[in-house]
C-alpha cells in the first residue's frame, strides 16, 4: 500500500469513471487499474463494484475510501507544515561557532542579520570544531559555523568561503623581505601555535610541515587559545605565526602580515546542519548576512590549496 494507490482510489470515487480518475491523476486508465487491484489483493478487500455503471464502492470499500481521505488529509497537512517550517525562522535557534572565526565573523554579519530578521533570536555559543559536530549530533545546537570539510556523512556542509592563512612575524624578520612566503621555508619549531582541539593549529602545522617538527626553539613551552595572543607575542619579536585573514586589522597589523605563493593555502568555511535540519530559510538568511560582510578581497584568489583539518 501506497500513497498514490489511496490517490487512486479516492479519484475513482470522486469521479466513478476509469478514464476520468486516470486523466485526474495524470496517468493512463490500465495504470489506475492495475494499481487498484494491486491494492484490493493487498489488503484483500474489493473495493469497488464493477458490475455497476457508473462504477461504485462496495460496503467495505466505502469504509477504505473514507480512511484513505483522512490519510490523505494528514499527509497534505503534514507536506503543508514543513513546508511553513522551512519557510519560518521566527524563534529561537542555537548557533555554534569555532573560536577562531567568532571574534571576526561574528561582529561583520550579526547586525545585519539582526535588522532582516527582528523574529529570530540566535543563542550564540563558541565550541571547538570536534564539539561543535558533537553537539549538531546530540540536537544541542541547530546550526553551525567552521572549517570544512568534516567527511561527516550526517552533516550536511554550505561552504561560504576560502579564508587565506597569513604569515605573521616580526617587521624586521629575514623573511620579510620577500613579497610572498614559501611554506617549505617555515620552521615548526619556531611557529607559535594554538592549543589542542583548535583545527587552526592542526592546519597550520599541516602548512609548516609537521612532519618535520621538533621541540620548539623558544626556550618555552606556550600554546594559547588566543590568535590575538599570538600576534602579541609576534609583535614583541618572538617567533612567527599563521593568522585567518579577516583577524587582519589593516592599520595595526599590515607591517606584519605578508600572504603566501600561491597556490595560496586556506581553509574552506562553511555553515553546518544535521541532514535533517529543515529550515533552509535561517541557512540562507546567515549566508546572505556573512557574504554582504566579508571583505571583497575574500574568494578573489584563484590558485588555491585548501587545508583540511582532519
Amino acid at each position: 500500500m501506497n500513497i498514490q494507490q489511496l490517490e487512486y482510489i479516492v479519484a475513482l470515487d470522486d469521479h466513478r469513471h476509469f478514464v476520468d480518475a486516470a486523466e485526474s491523476c495524470h496517468i493512463t486508465q490500465p495504470t489506475l487499474t492495475m494499481q487498484i487491484k494491486k491494492l484490493e489483493e493487498e489488503i484483500d478487500v474489493k473495493i469497488f463494484n464493477r458490475g455497476k455503471k457508473p462504477i461504485e464502492p462496495t460496503p467495505a470499500g466505502e469504509e477504505v475510501i473514507m480512511r484513505a481521505r483522512q490519510i490523505l488529509r494528514e499527509v497534505y497537512e503534514l507536506h503543508n507544515f514543513v513546508s511553513i517550517e522551512k519557510k519560518s525562522i521566527e524563534g529561537e535557534f542555537r548557533l555554534g561557532i569555532i573560536p577562531t572565526l567568532a571574534p571576526y565573523l561574528i561582529p561583520r554579519f550579526l547586525p545585519q542579520f539582526i535588522q532582516e530578521n527582528p523574529s529570530t533570536h540566535l543563542r550564540i555559543e563558541e565550541l571547538e570544531s570536534e564539539q561543535l559536530l558533537k553537539a549538531l549530533h546530540h540536537d544541542r545546537i541547530d546550526i553551525g559555523l567552521m572549517v570544512t570539510p568534516t567527511d561527516e556523512k550526517q552533516i550536511k556542509e554550505v561552504p561560504l568561503f576560502y579564508e587565506p592563512f597569513l604569515f605573521y612575524a616580526p617587521y624586521d624578520h629575514p623573511f620579510m623581505h620577500n613579497k610572498f612566503i614559501e611554506d617549505k621555508l617555515l620552521d615548526p619549531a619556531k611557529v607559535l601555535v594554538l592549543t589542542e582541539g583548535h583545527c587552526f593549529r592542526n592546519q597550520t602545522l599541516d602548512i609548516c610541515g609537521k612532519e618535520n617538527q621538533t621541540n620548539n626553539a623558544f626556550g618555552f613551552f606556550y600554546e594559547s587559545g588566543s590568535i590575538e595572543a599570538l600576534k602579541s607575542m609576534v609583535r614583541k619579536g618572538i617567533g612567527y605565526t599563521l593568522v585567518p585573514e579577516l583577524s587582519v586589522d589593516s592599520m595595526t597589523d599590515s607591517p606584519f602580515v605578508r600572504r603566501f605563493a600561491e597556490p595560496e593555502p586556506v581553509r574552506e568555511v562553511s555553515i553546518v546542519v544535521h541532514q535533517n535540519f529543515s529550515r533552509q530559510l535561517l541557512i540562507e538568511q546567515i549566508k546572505n548576512a556573512i557574504l554582504d560582510n566579508i571583505p571583497n578581497n575574500i574568494n578573489k584568489t584563484k590558485n588555491i590549496k585548501k587545508i583540511k583539518w582532519r
